[in-house]
């Protein structure tokens, strides 16, 4: 087997299955899916990824996801931590639920940041790796009807930068690509609200943006042109970053 060897995190839909089609050009991809079954098998009909039922919450989900790519590939080049998710129900700050703090942080900061350890672990043994965080702009902004959403990203920010340190010195390298506004399945509800703020000037470059757009950073990093720049954020964003008068 010569092509290096991908896992994709919630990759059956939006952003994560665009990283998985882009990614399945040149590598071998096991994608991971949670409840959409239908979706995981068009991925795998269409890019010849191989698909895994994976909550990142559970440890033991976890675990089965890196043996099995290690019983199958045998390697491990590069992890996306993608999956994540937003608040079932959007509640302001002062009626948001205990639940729902919880289910968040599990999903997205505690999940990738133990996924990462297993497969930081197998790296090291073979002396290199890549590891990209899918984090948000929501890591820096506050939206006091998701807060729980925006505590979960500001953590695994942290994440990031501590793995990128731990992991230097062993030839891995750890990215964070921060999307802005995505066109995918979760802010669908809203959609139309951010377009008309983003055609009113919310953004420098006013267009959403789009699935492939992250895609295209993963790629970068995936190719190795960003080696030397370990830890770095990568605002894919139109611009949202960008502060003036």
């Amino acid at each position: 087997m010569n092509k290096p060897v991908a896992v994709v995190t919630g990759a059956s839909r939006g952003i994560g299955r665009a990283i998985a089609e882009e990614l399945s050009r040149t590598h071998e991809v096991v994608a991971t899916w949670r409840g959409r079954r239908d979706a995981a098998e068009s991925l795998a009909a269409n890019t010849g990824a191989v698909t895994f039922q994976c909550d990142v919450s559970s440890g033991s989900d976890r675990r089965a996801l890196i043996e099995f790519t290690r019983e199958r590939f045998g390697r491990l080049d590069l992890l996306v931590n993608n999956a994540g998710m937003a608040p079932r129900e959007r509640r302001d700050l002062l009626e948001a639920t205990e639940a729902s703090f919880d289910e968040l942080i599990a999903t997205n900061l505690k999940g990738p940041h133990f996924l990462t350890q297993l497969a930081a672990r197998w790296m090291v043994e073979q002396g290199a790796g890549r590891i990209i965080f899918v984090g948000s702009i929501s890591a820096y902004t506050a939206s006091v009807n998701r807060g729980e959403y925006c505590i979960s990203k500001a953590g695994l920010s942290m994440s990031v930068a501590l793995y990128a340190q731990r992991l230097a010195g062993h030839g891995i390298q750890v990215f964070e690509i921060r999307p802005g506004i995505i066109r995918t399945d979760m802010i669908a509800a809203v959609e139309k609200t951010y377009e008309e703020r983003i055609a009113g000037g919310l953004l420098p470059q006013r267009r959403m943006g789009e699935a492939r757009d992250i895609a295209h950073a993963v790629r970068a990093i995936a190719d190795g042109l960003l080696d030397y720049s370990t830890g770095q954020v990568i605002n894919v964003d139109g611009g949202f970053h960008l502060r003036s008068l």
